[in-house]
């Protein structure tokens, strides 16, 4: 009787969707009475939670109204240093107003969207971050509206129709550093890493050409190169460039990881890093420039020049409007662009 009784209480909402061949989210609307759902898979849900023993505690308290004090968070690599920083922003402002937040991973294609969603489903969360370019984002705004789960993207570049949206200004940042290599003196200037898919390379992409045009200097296919953002791909990369247009003398990298990684490219390359403008050439110094910050980037020689939004204040502007969401779901969306500053170094 007693194992009887552990196993009812094992059953969960996820144990129901697949019993009945569906989705969580489809046993969600289900439950709560919501949807457009056709009367033949209403009734294939309720015959799978009797045949289960299914006990709606959680999910029955959360249609109740009652606030459950979690806030889901679906990112694709905790392991990126910047959506690390993120995570602990929004984590230190949720806790400061007695929220708790539960972690998930899609993947880096972004390929276990809807399974996170759906997990974070069955623990009655109140709200949730999206953080990242994950490609069926607007997939996750519809089921999340059809919820009633108030949504934030967080560091994602490109908006979502009707949400909220909390990005660094990557247009900006990256103006920002190619204005300051050209006032240096560099006119030979390569942009490195980052995916063509990727909405944040295009946007950085689109300041970095946008200033060579307004100084005047020529934009060269050749000179953009894609790679991974692990250093030995950017190491690679480096070398090979530099070593088929030597006449480089400065590089702008998509990543803080990147520009690490383009560091030892351009030592194995027999070139210095560092800038010394319009002798750079000469002096076979390559000046280097990257996006985001990492604790390593200080501790290179010489260090590390980067322009940077703070992550930690994504993940607190993301936790602030997502609050506000909360309390007043009717608020028009918001496109929240939080400013980058140079964080001036040795190494351009």
């Amino acid at each position: 009787m007693f194992a009887e009784a552990d196993t009812i209480k094992k059953i969960t909402i996820t144990d129901v969707a697949q019993h009945a061949a569906v989705s969580v989210s489809t046993v969600s609307l289900v439950l709560s009475g919501k949807g457009r759902i056709s009367s033949a898979t209403v009734a294939r849900v309720h015959q799978a939670i009797e045949q289960l023993g299914y006990v709606r505690n959680r999910q029955a308290a959360t249609l109740r109204g009652a606030a459950s004090g979690v806030i889901g968070l679906i990112l694709r690599d905790i392991g990126d240093p910047f959506y690390a920083e993120m995570t602990a922003g929004l984590s230190e402002a949720l806790e400061a107003q007695g929220k708790v937040l539960f972690l998930t991973q899609s993947g880096r294609d972004g390929a276990g969207l809807m399974r996170c969603f759906d997990t974070l489903l069955t623990h009655g969360v109140d709200g949730l971050v999206l953080a990242g370019g994950a490609r069926a984002a607007d997939d996750l705004q519809a089921q999340a509206a059809e919820q009633g789960v108030p949504l934030v993207c967080a560091a994602r570049s490109g908006g979502v129709a009707e949400v909220d949206v909390v990005r660094p200004d990557n247009m900006q940042a990256a103006q920002i550093a190619t204005e300051f290599l050209i006032k240096r003196g560099h006119r030979q200037i390569a942009y490195l890493g980052g995916r063509s898919d990727s909405l944040t390379r295009a946007e950085r992409l689109g300041g970095f050409c946008a200033t060579l045009v307004q100084y005047g200097l020529p934009f060269r296919s050749e000179w953009i190169i894609e790679c991974e953002s692990q250093q030995q791909a950017a190491a690679l990369a480096a070398e090979n460039l530099l070593r088929q247009h030597p006449n480089i003398s400065a590089m702008v990298c998509d990543k803080a990881a990147v520009a690490l990684g383009a560091y030892f490219g351009i030592i194995r390359s027999g070139r210095g890093i560092g800038s010394d403008g319009i002798d750079s050439f000469l002096s076979q110094q390559v000046a280097l420039i990257g996006f985001g910050d990492a604790p390593e980037a200080a501790l290179s020689e010489p260090p590390l020049t980067l322009v940077s939004t703070s992550a930690r204040e994504v993940g607190r502007s993301a936790a602030a409007r997502l609050l506000q969401r909360i309390e007043s779901p009717d608020l028009p969306p918001q496109d929240v662009i939080l400013a980058a500053k140079l964080i001036e170094r040795a190494s351009a």
